[in-house]
Formats: C-alpha cells, sequence, structure tokens
C-alpha cells in the first residue's frame, strides 16, 4: 500500500450567526481538506486550518506531497517528522512548532484516516483502544450581548449539559453582565467557565477573579498573554479559581513546562494546535504524569476534527468532562455521517474504520465556492 497523491482543497463553511470572542468576530470555518490516495482505491481525509491564508497552507502541503508519495501510510510519524524538518528546518526557518503543527495536523488526519481504513479498524483502536465509550462536552454559548448569550446558556442547560462555557474578555463591566446573566439563566447547580483569551494581564486578572467569585465561576481560561508561562502561574498561584492552559501549550515540551511550573490546573489541548493525534496523545500524557487533566479545544473546523479528536481523546485517561465542540455553529457540515448532534453534551466513540465518518461531497463542493466567493461566510 503506497501513498500515490495527497489533494488538498480551500473550503468555507459558513455559521450560522457572528462568532464573538476576545480576539474578534469570525463568520465561517475556513479549513484545506487534505486527501491522502493510494495506490489501492482507499483514501484517507483530513482537514487543516486555512488561516491566515488557505493557498498558503495548500503551498506548504503540496511540498509535503512530494515527501510522502510512494511511501506508506503507516509510516505516519516519520512522514510528518521529514515533512516538518523539510518544510522548516530545513528551510533556514529553523524552529516553528506551532504553525507546522497547524499546517501538517490535516496530513497527520488523513494518514491516520487511511491507516484505520485499511486496517478495517477505528483509529483508536491502533493508538491502543478507547478508555471510554463517549467523551462529554461543555454547551458553548454564544452572542453579542449578556442576554443573548445567557439565553444559550439556558436552553444548553436545560438540555442537560453540565458544563456551560463562555468567552469573556471584552471589557470587565461586559464580562461581568455576563457571567452574572449567565449563572441566573443557568441556575445553581450548572457548572459554569469562562475563557478571557489572553486579554487579561495577571492584575486584571486577579482583579476579575475576585469579581467573579459571586457568580460561582468553576474555571478561567488563558486569561494572560500565552507568551508568558511565568504570568499565567502567578495566576494560578493566587486564584480560587482553577485556571486553565489553552494558547499556552501547543507542544509536548509546552505541556511539560506548564506542569512543571505548576502553572495550570487543566491544559486545553486541540488536534491544529498539537499537529495531530499522536501529538495530543503525547501531551496528554505528559499531563497524565503530573496529576493534571486535558480538555478538547475547538477551533474553524468541520465534523473531520470533531471525529478525529473523538478518536484520540478517547484514548487519553486523563481527559475532561467538559470538552469544546465547535459544530452546532456551522450553517451545514461536509460530512454526512456520523449524527455529531450532542445528546445531554455527549457523543458516542464509534467503531466505523479510520476517524470514522463519510463525506458529503456535495457540501464539500459548496464550501469551496463559499471560499472562492468569500461571501458565505459573512452573510
Amino acid at each position: 500500500m503506497k501513498i500515490t497523491a495527497i489533494a488538498t482543497t480551500p473550503l468555507l463553511i459558513p455559521y450560522k450567526k457572528p462568532y464573538y470572542w476576545a480576539q474578534g468576530v469570525t463568520h465561517g470555518a475556513a479549513v484545506v481538506l487534505v486527501e491522502v490516495h493510494t495506490d489501492e482505491g482507499v483514501t484517507g481525509y483530513g482537514e487543516s486550518i486555512a488561516s491566515p491564508s488557505a493557498e498558503a497552507i495548500q503551498a506548504y502541503l503540496e511540498q509535503a506531497e512530494a515527501i510522502c508519495v510512494g511511501r506508506s501510510p503507516f509510516e505516519n510519524s516519520r512522514l510528518i517528522a521529514e515533512a516538518y524538518h523539510h518544510l522548516f528546518q530545513a528551510q533556514g526557518t529553523c524552529s516553528a512548532p506551532r504553525f507546522a503543527g497547524q499546517v501538517l495536523a490535516g496530513l497527520e488526519m488523513a494518514l491516520w484516516d487511511a491507516a484505520g481504513k485499511i486496517a478495517g479498524r477505528p483509529v483508536h483502536e491502533l493508538l491502543g483502544g478507547a478508555q471510554r465509550d463517549e467523551v462529554r462536552y461543555f454547551g458553548f454559548a454564544q452572542g453579542d450581548s449578556p442576554e443573548e448569550i445567557a439565553g444559550e446558556a439556558k436552553a444548553l442547560a436545560a438540555a442537560g449539559t453540565e458544563v456551560i462555557y463562555v468567552k469573556v474578555g471584552r471589557g470587565d463591566a461586559l464580562d461581568l453582565a455576563i457571567v452574572e446573566q449567565v449563572r441566573a439563566a443557568i441556575g445553581p447547580a450548572a457548572r459554569l467557565r469562562v475563557d478571557p483569551n489572553e486579554h487579561w494581564d495577571a492584575a486584571r486578572a486577579a482583579r476579575m477573579i475576585r469579581k467573579m467569585l459571586p457568580f460561582d465561576v468553576e474555571m478561567i481560561e488563558q486569561p494572560t498573554n500565552a507568551e508568558s508561562l511565568a504570568a499565567l502561574a502567578r495566576v494560578r498561584a493566587g486564584s480560587p479559581i482553577a485556571v486553565a492552559a489553552d494558547q499556552l501549550v501547543f507542544t509536548p515540551y509546552d505541556a511539560f513546562n506548564v506542569c512543571r511550573a505548576q502553572a495550570a490546573d487543566l491544559i486545553v489541548l486541540g488536534l491544529h494546535e498539537t499537529g495531530g493525534l499522536l501529538r495530543f496523545g503525547k501531551a496528554a500524557h505528559i499531563a497524565e504524569a503530573a496529576g493534571v487533566d486535558v480538555c478538547i479545544h475547538g477551533l474553524y473546523e468541520s465534523g473531520i476534527t470533531t471525529c478525529a479528536a473523538l478518536q484520540v481523546a478517547s484514548t487519553v485517561a486523563n481527559l475532561d468532562d467538559g470538552n469544546q465542540y465547535m459544530n452546532h455553529f456551522l450553517a451545514w457540515d461536509i460530512i454526512e455521517s456520523p449524527d455529531l448532534a450532542l445528546r445531554q453534551g455527549r457523543l458516542a466513540v464509534g467503531s466505523a474504520p479510520g476517524l470514522g465518518f463519510e463525506i458529503d461531497w456535495d457540501a464539500v463542493a459548496k464550501a469551496a465556492a463559499c471560499h472562492k466567493s468569500d461571501t458565505c461566510g459573512h452573510a
């Protein structure tokens, strides 16, 4: 079984409504669909995040194709290592593990998908086997105003979601109004988490944490700038609320440094930050050794990433019970199965070969047209 070609297609999948967070407003999921074709007719699929430019990501992946063609999809780890060396280290750009992970994650996913299909087994079995039959997610309430966010949060809690998550970092008064109204909407029993997306310095974080204490906030995610491990450690040391590291952790080395500095109570990991399933698992295992749980992070992605994350997360012993889920923001998805609608905040792991999804090619064509027109995500 040899790889014969790697194809890439830029896609834009619009959101149902604008997505508000501390860094701005996003209108859709921009991704690059990656296809790994083999000489026996098996094709594996993955996706890379398309920012800052889908065409730039494609150009990198086209260089990676030359490394992969003629090789086995079961050489996943070696192929990704060689691609990283060729695209970054050997070109004089030295170490770029964060951007490289974003570029190569879709290729790594597609190689796993192909390998699982060739073996006729779900990828989690190739990774050592699932430790759970389902993964639990938080309810992600979105909106521009506190009232809109609180309304979504109320509906999510009423549907049986145990953990509610909201974005803050948009200004002190607005942040406090969001937290106050969400807590009133979901009642005292539901668990509440907030994410300022790096928009607080350490002093402001300490002040905002004190002001949020009356609303029983369970966790603050990445309050400070991700460039400073010391800032997050300082916040965590003085915080009566649990603190999570997110944008601070992309690589297994980052996970080790956060754990060594005791900078976080929880580490948030994503496939596009870590560079795929294997490095996600490595970072999770490092956290496990330090007694720290990990949580799945979501970005602008389709059901392809959701399914891929579900496969590796099911194998992780120290997985949190409130993971990030992004599919409900999509106006439509590019996979036709499985059904990724949450049931009381849960998704079954599944047993289909590969990453466990089937592509909806009509939806792919529509998303490709949206990318070309660059209007679908701004409707």
